[in-house]
């Protein structure tokens, strides 16, 4: 196993990570900054647009562009000209609440998160993204994080990081509900919260823990299968990309907006290799 830092921008919050097979590239978030970045795999060269609010995750969309959860609704970014404008928005978003970590299922509607901007309260709820509106599909969540689905799109996976646990939903493809929510592992002995995940192409679920350093295979059982260290304490998300979905890649926050101080490290990009596992396509919202 190898981890190297990649050469690309450091961030202050480096989040939502999206390995696009079509253009063999990754996409990531910062959310403070405000900012899309975009590393050609191939070229090696990193393209950033600013959108105006923070931002909590993002996906390619079939139709070109992409989408990008801001604070307060779905907006669509145009890749060509930068222009960023409003596709859908609710009601509960407000001043207290804010959309948070988002992902495409494979029939290509965008599941997306809220989050009590304090965390302080389970104001935030789940979203489907259908038809440019977003419907509710659960609630009660104080820091919705790293929703992701099982291979064969009957289990969805959906941590609340205060609660520090990973829940598993009954999912229908078809029609995008979601049932029998049930509480599927705790990251309580890991130092950390659970933050952005993926599952890979076996089944098993690999999670950042934010604050613990670490990422964790789970099998599909809930039990851990593998823990790598990683070289920051804050590592924010994981995604399988690269030619054959076997290179795993980490984005990390700094801690320095919170006050502490910050490793020269932190906010960095990484990628892991020779895991000895291969991840599944994302795909794009078909909207």
């Amino acid at each position: 196993m190898k981890i190297t830092q990649l050469d690309v921008p450091q961030g202050t919050i480096g989040e939502g990570p999206v390995w696009d097979v079509a253009e063999q590239a990754l996409y990531w978030i910062d959310i403070l900054e405000k900012k899309i970045h975009r590393y050609d795999a191939a070229g090696g060269k990193t393209k950033t647009w600013n959108v105006p609010d923070m931002i909590g995750s993002m996906a390619v969309r079939e139709s070109g562009g992409v989408i990008a959860a801001l604070a307060g609704g779905i907006h669509t970014l145009d890749l060509e000209t930068g222009e960023c404008s409003l596709l859908a928005t609710h009601d509960d978003l407000d001043e207290t609440v804010q959309l948070a970590d988002g992902k495409v299922d494979r029939k290509g509607r965008f599941i997306v998160g809220s989050s009590d901007r304090k965390m302080k309260e389970p104001r935030g709820k789940l979203y489907s993204l259908e038809a440019g509106a977003l419907r509710e599909i659960d609630n009660d969540y104080f820091l919705s994080n790293g929703p992701c689905w099982s291979p064969d799109n009957k289990t969805f996976y959906h941590s609340d990081s205060i609660r520090k646990t990973i829940y598993a939903y009954d999912y229908d493809i078809a029609t995008g509900k979601v049932a029998n929510r049930r509480a599927w592992a705790s990251t309580e002995e890991f130092g950390g919260i659970p933050d952005g995940a993926t599952v890979d192409a076996g089944g098993c679920m690999w999670i950042a823990i934010c604050e613990g350093g670490k990422v964790v295979q789970f099998t599909p059982d809930g039990k851990v299968e593998r823990i790598v260290e990683t070289p920051v304490k804050c590592p924010a998300s994981v995604i399988f990309g690269g030619p054959d979905l076997d290179l795993l890649y980490v984005p990390s926050l700094s801690p320095a907006f919170l006050g502490r101080e910050a490793d020269p490290l932190d906010g960095s990009m990484f990628v892991i290799e020779g895991l000895g596992a291969k991840g599944v396509a994302e795909p794009r919202y078909a909207g």
